[in-house]
């Protein structure tokens, strides 16, 4: 029965949060003003028995200075208010009916309920309900031997009762539509802030805009609640940030073995080649699939945060003649490599040590005249590989934006690149515990020192 009901049910409940707090609000309130109800009008019902209580109570007691109960029995006195006095009054001697209402029979219901009222003796009140209308009557003693009983005929008080819980239903009514209009009204101007900030949120862009939505002139609440999506917006632009500066580096690193693929396709498809030419070309294009695989690996597991926990080491040698033998070298250029041991390690697996000194290859190879020098040594915290060459270096007034990605001294040199190759090498270089720095004063040409730890 409960799962049959409750979807009508959850049809019905307002959608919004003003409708569900203005709501909340008639509930609350039809509450109280059912119980202010119910007491108001029963205070008022009780009130209006006692004052007929009283009026039936003093009437009695004026009729009984009119009854004598000597020696010569009960007999009725005659005053000048007889025909007020008599109107509604019955006057016993014992179990015996002395005078009643001209208007009341013997037999009739308010006469008999009288008979029953005078004989329990002492003031005892009691009401009629008969087809006639509701009657009260009160009974009061004379003596031992005498009682007067007084009726009243209750349809007036009774008028007055249903007009008072008429109004107050009346009044019921038009507090709660007050209360319900003015609850809206008044988280409506309480959400206002709500909406503002929700329109706001719609036309901000979370990575070019700086807008916040801050704290100033709102509500304490509501301010905390702008410091959190302030900070959730923070959060949401170093992500995208960092998603825009994976995308670029990974095509950064791509475009070379990409280019080489290429180059490769567009050599064996210039004129016919022999078997063996053909053999060299897919195992060029093969190489440069590896390494393209290599890369995604490298810079992926660097992104998910996992480049500073993967465990390994690499012989320096090898990886820096595998890195000249795969890039493509000018002719004027001759590159050097020089390892102080030949057995010099890393603590760096080998695809990040490649990944790492790479970007800083392909940089001096770009901008070499004649040399470029790889020059692999042990210091006592961990090894050093330095990157050199004879090119214009960097100017002085570039040095402090030289890791920033994107940045270049000079777009317009001729030389390719995206600035992106030094920033990745340096934050590849920190995920191991490493570091790269820029040589400063060395001249002609750049230098650049990779730190890692040992292996």
């Amino acid at each position: 029965m409960t799962a049959l009901l409750s979807p009508p049910v959850s049809r019905l409940a307002p959608r919004t949060l003003r409708g569900r707090l203005s709501l909340v609000a008639l509930a609350t309130a039809a509450f109280l003003m059912v119980i202010l109800t119910v007491v108001f009008n029963t205070v008022v019902r009780h009130h209006l028995q006692r004052q007929a209580d009283d009026e039936l109570r003093t009437r009695a007691a004026a009729v009984a200075t009119t009854v004598d109960t000597g020696r010569a029995g009960v007999r009725v006195l005659e005053t000048s208010n007889d025909e007020l006095l008599d109107t509604n009054v019955w006057i016993y001697a014992g179990p015996r009916l002395l005078e009643r209402p001209p208007s009341a029979t013997a037999n009739s219901p308010v006469t008999r309920a009288a008979t029953r009222l005078a004989a329990r003796r002492g003031q005892h009140c009691a009401t009629l309900e008969h087809a006639g209308g509701p009657v009260r009557l009160c009974a009061q003693a004379i003596g031992d031997a005498a009682a007067v009983v007084t009726a009243l005929d209750l349809a007036p008080y009774r008028s007055s009762a249903d007009t008072l819980l008429l109004a107050s239903l009346a009044l019921d009514a038009a507090v709660l539509t007050c209360t319900y209009v003015l609850t809206r009204l008044a988280v409506g101007r309480a959400l206002r802030p709500v909406r503002t900030m929700t329109d706001q949120a719609t036309q901000w862009s979370a990575i070019a805009s700086t807008e916040r939505f801050g704290g100033t002139g709102r509500p304490v609440e509501l301010a905390r609640l702008g410091a959190s999506l302030d900070a959730l917006l923070d959060r949401i632009r170093a992500v995208l940030r960092h998603e825009q500066q994976l995308t670029r580096e990974l095509s950064h690193e791509l475009r070379t073995p990409l280019s080489r693929i290429i180059a490769e396709l567009d050599w064996w498809q210039a004129r016919p080649r022999s078997a063996a030419d053909t053999r060299t070309t897919h195992t060029a294009i093969a190489d440069a699939a590896r390494s393209m695989r290599t890369i995604c690996d490298t810079l992926l597991d660097d992104a998910r945060g996992d480049a500073s926990t993967v465990p390994g080491t690499a012989d320096i040698l090898p990886v820096l003649r595998r890195l000249t033998e795969r890039l493509d070298v000018p002719g004027h250029v001759q590159v050097v490599v020089d390892v102080a041991a030949p057995h010099l390690k890393a603590g760096v697996p080998p695809a990040l040590l490649e990944r790492i000194v790479s970007p800083l290859l392909d940089n001096a190879l770009r901008y070499a005249c004649a040399r470029v020098t790889v020059v692999a040594l042990r210091q006592p915290d961990g090894v050093r590989i330095d990157v050199t060459d004879d090119g214009p270096g960097v100017p002085s007034s570039f040095a402090g934006q030289l890791f920033q990605p994107g940045r270049r001294a000079d777009p317009a040199d001729g030389h390719g690149g995206a600035g992106l190759g030094l920033p990745l090498a340096r934050r590849l270089a920190r995920s191991a515990g490493g570091e790269v720095t820029h040589a400063s004063g060395r001249t002609p040409g750049a230098g650049f020192v990779i730190s890692l730890p040992a292996g």
